[in-house]
């Protein structure tokens, strides 16, 4: 048992489990003879009902998480450089979507439903996790013991309303009291930034897609594998029910046989003896 490893059992159990599951991996620990670890995971607080829910989300939903959390990768360098961020700000909200609905599931299912502030906490987290990138690791961890959110500056379309208090406007208000010599170069800044974005989200749906291909193809070959082997097997199973059956057969036949012959030895027998009592009668 490492820290890491623990770290994510725990964060893993409902928030009412957490305590008792802490107290034997602590008592693991001592007794494996690392008192140090022992000490970092009694200190590991219990996670509040809306983190869990996002921690879940890490386990349960990792690849539509990793979505997300794309998403707020590119919408942070475009941020930087001015780039346009309107086409992955309604991704981001759709994903957000997805995931509090995921979640708000997820937790029902493990028997603790989320109720209404706990669902909004859920969603200041996941928009943090697409403004601040140290918020983005933790979520990515799924090791959070309570919500986060986010407040600062940042371009207008950027923050939404009512997620994690997120002031909008404030940066692009800044940027255009800049200077008019500086616009011309900032604008292809922008342009160039804007297409470096473009080409990595292309990179990245290129090699999806490829690994895509290759798990259709690797798939193809497992099946294509599967249906030989069964061919064969069906063929190995004629042969044995032939072979069975010539066997059968052959019993038979052999039975038949011994049947024949018995028939016959005891006939043999009857007449050795009537001979045998004839030839005693005449002496």
């Amino acid at each position: 048992m490492d820290l890491a490893s623990a770290t994510r059992d725990l964060y893993g159990v409902i928030p009412a489990e957490f305590m008792a599951r802490r107290k034997d991996l602590v008592q693991e620990a001592r007794d494996s003879g690392d008192p140090a670890l022992a000490k970092q995971l009694g200190a590991l607080r219990r996670p509040t009902l809306s983190a869990w829910a996002v921690n879940l989300l890490s386990r349960s939903s990792a690849e539509e998480l990793g979505w997300l959390l794309d998403v707020g990768a590119d919408l942070r360098a475009a941020w930087v450089s001015g780039g346009h961020i309107g086409g992955l700000e309604q991704r981001r909200t759709e994903l957000i979507t997805l995931l509090v609905r995921t979640s708000r599931r997820l937790a029902s299912d493990a028997g603790q439903p989320l109720r209404d502030p706990a669902v909004r906490e859920v969603e200041e987290t996941l928009q943090a996790a697409t403004v601040d990138e140290d918020v983005a690791a933790e979520v990515r961890e799924g090791h959070l013991a309570q919500a986060r959110s986010h407040s600062g500056f940042v371009p207008t379309g950027f923050g939404t309303a009512g997620f994690g208090g997120i002031e909008s406007g404030t940066a692009l208000a800044r940027s255009s009291a800049a200077p008019a010599r500086a616009a011309a170069p900032a604008e292809a800044a922008r342009t160039a930034s804007v297409s470096d974005l473009d080409r990595k989200r292309t990179e990245r749906a290129r090699k999806r897609a490829e690994q895509a291909q290759a798990a259709k193809a690797e798939r193809k070959a497992e099946l294509d594998q599967a249906r030989r082997e069964l061919d064969e097997a069906n063929k190995s199973l004629e042969r044995a029910q032939r072979t069975l059956r010539e066997a059968q057969s052959h019993q038979e036949t052999a039975q038949r046989r011994l049947d024949k012959a018995e028939k016959a030895y005891d006939k043999a027998l009857e007449a050795a003896d009537e001979a045998r009592r004839r030839a005693e009668g005449q002496y």
